[in-house]
């Protein structure tokens, strides 16, 4: 049965579901859902996913939304490897810890800030209130050193313990987003840099290929700084 996962590259927990899927060797079907055009409000969409936006899965007509309960699904269904999301209890427990502090404590601020400086402007042309972009790098910088210190900073390699898991997966894809809107977490965070660089490399090739877009998003906002 394979699985229709529907996405947008641009969408941080679209990518991380792509990564996952690719590194298991999972059969699966990419659908793109153009975020930029407005794809994800068309009836056809909608019909999909009542909440309208991505990441989705339809396996074999069952449909499913939202990243995590994605990950736990696939994890059920034994289309992941054991090791990224564990079966033993205590184990499960502390990547599933992570997964439930980084919506709120991770996530928010550095989609924000990516949406602020990058996304807003982009869309309405207008360029965001100085005052108002300060405040959201402010909060995500501190999102930024609770991570570094809280997860990275406590006697184990990664995450949820001294092995790779989605948890690392997740949250790597989540700080492509600032670097993307020109503040590159690994520049200011000697712990997180050299954790990302060791997730990425786990995960290669396709997390690199699963990051083109927004690299090149990033690129273009490196260049236009220099203007």
């Amino acid at each position: 049965m394979v699985i229709k996962l529907y996405i947008d590259l641009m969408s941080q927990p679209s990518r991380a579901l792509y990564i996952l899927l690719k590194y298991a060797k999972c059969d699966f079907e990419k659908k793109l859902v153009d975020l930029r055009q407005g794809a994800h409000y068309s009836d056809e969409f909608a019909a999909i996913n009542r909440f309208q936006k991505v990441p989705v899965i339809d396996h074999d007509g069952f449909i499913l939304t939202e990243s995590v309960a994605i990950i736990k699904y696939l994890s059920r269904e034994n289309l992941i490897p054991e090791s990224l999301y564990p079966r033993d209890s205590k184990l499960q427990a502390r990547v599933d810890e992570f997964l439930e502090w980084q919506h709120i404590g991770l996530r928010l601020h550095c989609a924000m800030f990516f949406r602020v400086k990058v996304l807003d402007p982009t869309i309405t042309g207008v360029a965001p209130n100085a005052k108002t972009l300060s405040g959201y790098e402010n909060r995500m910088i501190s999102a930024l050193e609770t991570f570094e210190n809280h997860w990275l900073q406590k006697g184990t390699k990664f995450i949820a313990g001294d092995n790779i898991t989605v948890a690392d997966l997740l949250a790597a894809c989540e700080l492509e987003q600032p670097r993307a809107a020109g503040y590159d977490p690994a520049d200011s965070f000697e712990g997180m840099s050299s954790w990302w660089k060791a997730v990425q490399e786990y995960f290669s090739p396709y997390y690199n290929e699963a990051h083109v877009i927004i690299k090149k998003v990033a690129e273009k906002n490196k260049l236009a700084a220099k203007l």
